[in-house]
């Protein structure tokens, strides 16, 4: 395990911090005059943050009326208003409803109204297609983060909010500061009720393993969307916390952007997945860029591939450090960190935490075993919003959080994710998990992508369905049959092969098997 940051820990015991908005007030008074955030051409000091949220919190509060503890919807995409957005929340005591742009009008509608959220900010780009839906909800204010005719923007409310005094709430570290919609892989999305203590814990165990620099601000290029929790928690809060800059990427699937961020500043970090770093490497002008002040390079969403950790390796002289969390636990659970790397698992369980593999009956298993993965300690939700029967299946008698992934923790105390219990395929009795075969196809030269399901068999009862994506025209199923077979037992080899000229992708670039099961 990773010693968990004392003084840290001390700060929060010792009460030095409340809330976070403490820690907002300490972040201003020793950083004021350094940028913040750095969008395409613009820029933003965190004196100008802390400005421009007062004012639109007083907005909030004192003009649109809006109690402590009532919902503000944000969506947005990677630009400064995010930020300004978010800590005018916080200092109001306002709860963040974190709204993906590329949600679809029944999905906005059930989150919306799920939360119950009183109040929108939205991007000017989205105004149109969400206003639709706001009729069928509860939501009555709308502020726009560029002007839209016939809305208020952005401007108008912190200039309103301008002429009202402000003081911030009096939160505790006990208050909802987020609610964080997960993915609705099981159904609807569910709230992850997350405080200021579950923030403050996030940002401050991950913290304790990549430690502020001493010497130069933290410039970090932030492709993560930030209405998704890695993002959210890596731009939002861990980085603006801690005096650095985020580098904001407004579309992560525009790796020119990517590219030309890298190459403008002189970054110690990068947040991303792995289609972004396969990505990132396929372009002509990776070769170009200064990779000599990089400290992190972080790695999350989903398993990295090893065959792209060693190539990043190989040619940027950085280790890809990955870590493992999910909505319901704000940050990382675990994290591969400098020093404590063991590539093929997710890292070494961070201090503060405590994890248990269980089977399907519940019952606790030993070492080595694999069965569901459950954790408890600071960094996990409250539960979920107005949800006591999912919050009960969810959580344990003894706190114990279950994360829904199967996997084990081996001797030297590395956690292995062998796979997600809904997507495990049972072939023949034998389970099988998709992980497995993907990183044994991922091994063939030609395979740029893949994606491996169940799907019914009336001779195994489920048999193995592999997408793939290749550039090389020529390659065949027969091939990539073979191939397996020299890896895979029998039952593991796949049965069916589909090529495809590119695999759904969640916001973060997690392909998203449950879309190729009804393809």
């Amino acid at each position: 395990m990773y010693p968990f940051a004392q003084s840290q820990l001390d700060q929060l015991n010792d009460q030095q911090f409340t809330s976070l908005i403490d820690m907002f007030d300490h972040c201003i008074t020793g950083h004021a005059d350094a940028v913040a955030f750095s969008s395409g051409d613009k820029h933003v000091t965190f004196a100008q943050i802390e400005r421009a949220s007062r004012h639109l919190a007083a907005y909030l509060v004192s003009h649109l009326k809006l109690q402590q503890g009532d919902r503000v919807a944000i969506q947005l995409p990677n630009v400064y208003e995010y930020a300004i957005a978010t800590w005018a929340c916080i200092r109001s005591g306002l709860v963040i409803v974190n709204t993906n742009p590329m949600y679809t009008p029944r999905e906005l509608t059930h989150q919306f109204n799920d939360s119950q959220a009183a109040a929108l900010i939205v991007s000017h780009q989205l105004a149109d297609s969400t206003l639709k839906v706001l009729p069928d909800t509860a939501i009555k204010h709308v502020i726009t983060d560029q002007p839209v005719s016939g809305l208020t923007s952005l401007k108008d409310a912190t200039d309103t909010g301008e002429m009202f005094s402000f003081t911030p709430a009096q939160c505790t570290m006990n208050s909802i500061a987020v609610l964080q919609y997960t993915g609705g892989t099981t159904g609807l999305s569910k709230g992850a009720v997350l405080t200021h203590a579950n923030l403050f814990a996030a940002q401050a165990s991950t913290r304790a393993i990549f430690p502020v620099l001493d010497d130069l601000q933290e410039i970090v290029i932030a492709p993560m969307p930030v209405y998704h929790i890695y993002g959210f928690l890596m731009s939002m809060i861990g980085t603006f916390l801690s005096g650095g800059r985020s580098v904001l990427i407004a579309n992560p699937r525009n790796i020119q952007s990517i590219i030309d961020e890298m190459l403008r500043y002189s970054a110690t970090g990068l947040a991303g997945v792995n289609t972004l770093f396969q990505g990132l490497m396929a372009h002509p002008s990776f070769g170009e860029i200064d990779f000599s002040r990089y400290v992190s390079v972080i790695a999350g969403g989903t398993a990295l591939i090893k065959e792209i950790a060693d190539e990043w390796h190989e040619r940027t002289g950085n280790d890809i450090q990955e870590g493992y969390g999910l909505s319901e636990t704000a940050s990382a659970l675990t994290v591969n960190a400098p020093g404590h790397r063991k590539l093929g698992t997710v890292g070494k369980v961070l201090d503060c935490l405590q994890v248990r593999v269980i089977d399907s009956q519940g019952k606790v298993l030993p070492e080595g075993s694999t069965g569901e993965i459950t954790v408890r300690g600071p960094v996990v939700m409250q539960g979920y919003w107005q949800r006591a029967d999912a919050t009960a299946d969810a959580i344990d008698a003894d706190g114990y959080f279950k994360t829904g992934d199967i996997g084990f923790v081996d001797a030297e105390g590395f956690l292995k994710i062998v796979d997600r219990v809904k997507d495990m395929i049972i072939v023949s009795g034998f389970n099988v998990y998709p992980n497995e075969i993907e990183a044994v196809v991922y091994g063939h030269p030609a395979v740029t992508e893949c994606a491996a399901i169940g799907v019914n068999s009336d001779q195994t009862g489920e048999a193995i369905k592999l997408f793939v994506v290749s550039q090389d025209k020529s390659l065949t199923s027969e091939q990539l049959i073979d191939f397996c077979r020299e890896q895979l037992t029998a039952y593991k080899v796949p049965k069916q092969i589909v090529f495809k000229n590119d695999l759904p992708k969640s916001a973060v670039g997690k392909i998203l098997r449950r879309e190729l099961r009804t393809a």
